[in-house]
């Protein structure tokens, strides 16, 4: 579990990155986009196919990093202007992009328990102790 401060910012590179590189290299990346990786401040880092993402984050005591590789899906990351190399998301936002949410969709579906009360066996697969009549 990563836990952030108030006043941690968190960016996303919008160039794709080498995942190869690591602490040194990240860190060069940031300073590219005028930025200072010893802010304290949280960095995010997605390869060309947007299917892994690394996070870069120095705290005081030392770096960190955390990657991800999506299963399934690629990362989707808000649209930023021609000329931006960098974009701030927010907690919200950071969430949902480390879940491999499409942050453009218009609407977000909500889950929805399946109806199984038309299912024919469905009474038949309740655990002993509950009474098959009463379900609510």
């Amino acid at each position: 579990m990563l836990t952030l401060g108030p006043t941690t910012r968190v960016f996303v590179a919008v160039e794709p990155v080498d995942m190869r590189g690591s602490f040194d290299a990240l860190a060069g990346h940031v300073r590219r986009l005028h930025g200072d990786p010893l802010d304290g401040h949280l960095y995010l880092f997605l390869n060309r196919t947007r299917r892994l993402l690394k996070a870069l984050w120095f705290d005081r005591t030392g770096w960190a990093i955390f990657a991800k590789r999506l299963e399934r899906g690629t990362y989707q990351i808000p649209d930023a202007p021609p000329d931006v190399g960098q974009i701030a998301v927010d907690p919200a936002q950071l969430a949902m992009i480390l879940e491999g949410i499409d942050l453009s969709a218009r609407r977000r579906l909500r889950y929805r328990r399946r109806d199984r009360s038309g299912d024919p066996g469905f009474n038949d697969r309740l655990p002993e102790g509950i009474d098959k009549t009463t379900r609510g």
